[in-house]
């Protein structure tokens, strides 16, 4: 339990990786790759030939083409190791020689309860529960997608996640209070706009670049978020409109700081700082972050009459963040 707790307290990295996959087909041809990675670099070994899997591969055997499918997918290494950790928990549950299409609901329910009940009155933090359930969703949907198995016998697992603490919103008059404090400094105003009206998260800011904004139409200027290929993104890129105004306002920015390539040359430590000056400058007590502009971007779309589905897509969120994502935007947008 204390190993799970330490694992629960650190941060969600992006793994980047600089390897050629020249072939990468798990259930077909062997895998190839060029140019293996620094293993000072990575904790992860290259990528090896591995043989197709079927119904009758044990759980053993699914270990590494399974860790290749979550890197292959662009899963941080954090995720990895949890994941990875839990297959071989599940595997010394049922046995590690158990053939996966052998393995029913029942079987799933079973090992869950034992973490949950049977660790001599020790409960895994509700987190790690969730977190467990996810494996589970993720391995056998995994199987099931690349027709190893015929059912996924996860399909109607209940994710129990636990419901995080709602952000306290900016009110409309805090929102105009904190556009007039940054009225003096055009970066300040842009980051403001781009956040609480794109609904931009703090690594899509950091990596616009000039020519993603299109201001070829004044009255309705464009943003581009692109993805990295890694980040298994259903679409690569998407475009955001913003009110009329973000084009004076990016326009000045521009000027003032002689951009080129980069829009925000600074980390993004920096950008928290120009924000929470602003914040101060508005006589505002509220925690106000990036991530809460986004949020107050994302309940104002809900409430002016969009639906979940586009603001998904505004907001560019994966399917296993849009689970808690979108329960948390529902309760703050219609609070019962």
């Amino acid at each position: 339990m204390q190993n799970d707790q330490q694992a629960e307290k650190q941060h969600d990295t992006v793994m980047t990786d600089d390897t050629t996959i020249l072939q990468s087909n798990l259930f077909g041809a062997p895998t190839v790759i060029a140019e293996p990675p620094d293993p000072l670099e990575t904790p992860f070994p290259p990528m090896i030939r591995t043989n197709p899997l079927t119904d009758q591969s044990s759980l053993a055997a699914c270990s590494i083409p399974y860790r290749q499918e979550l890197l292959l997918r662009g899963k941080s290494n954090y995720t990895v190791t949890c994941f990875l950790s839990d297959l071989k928990m599940f595997g010394d549950y049922h046995g590690h020689n158990t053939p996966v299409g052998r393995l029913t609901k029942e079987h799933l329910t079973d090992w869950l309860m034992k973490l949950k009940f049977g660790n001599q009155g020790q409960t895994p933090a509700p987190k790690t529960m969730a977190r467990r359930v996810t494996f589970l969703k993720n391995f056998f949907s995994w199987l099931a997608r690349e027709g190893v198995i015929k059912e996924d016998p996860s399909a109607s697992l209940t994710l129990e996640r636990p419901l995080p603490p709602l952000p306290e919103l900016l009110f409309p008059d805090e929102v105009q209070r904190l556009l007039d404090a940054a009225m003096e400094d055009p970066r300040c105003r842009c980051l403001i706009y781009l956040t609480l009206y794109g609904g931009l998260k703090k690594e899509e800011v950091m990596g616009l670049k000039v020519q993603h904004i299109d201001l070829s139409d004044p009255q309705m200027p464009l943003i581009t978020v692109h993805f990295a290929p890694a980040t298994g993104k259903q679409h690569r890129e998407r475009r955001l409109a913003l009110p009329a105004e973000f084009t004076d306002i990016f326009q000045a920015y521009r000027t003032r700081y002689n951009l080129v390539g980069t829009i925000f040359e600074c980390t993004d430590r920096n950008l928290n700082y120009i924000l929470a000056r602003a914040v101060k400058s508005a006589g505002i007590k509220k925690r106000v972050t990036l991530q809460l502009l986004r949020d107050t971007f994302a309940v104002q779309q809900l409430q002016s009459g969009i639906t979940f589905d586009t603001l998904r897509e505004k907001l560019g969120l994966s399917d296993e963040a849009w689970l808690e994502s979108k329960e948390k935007y529902r309760r703050l947008a219609f609070p019962k």
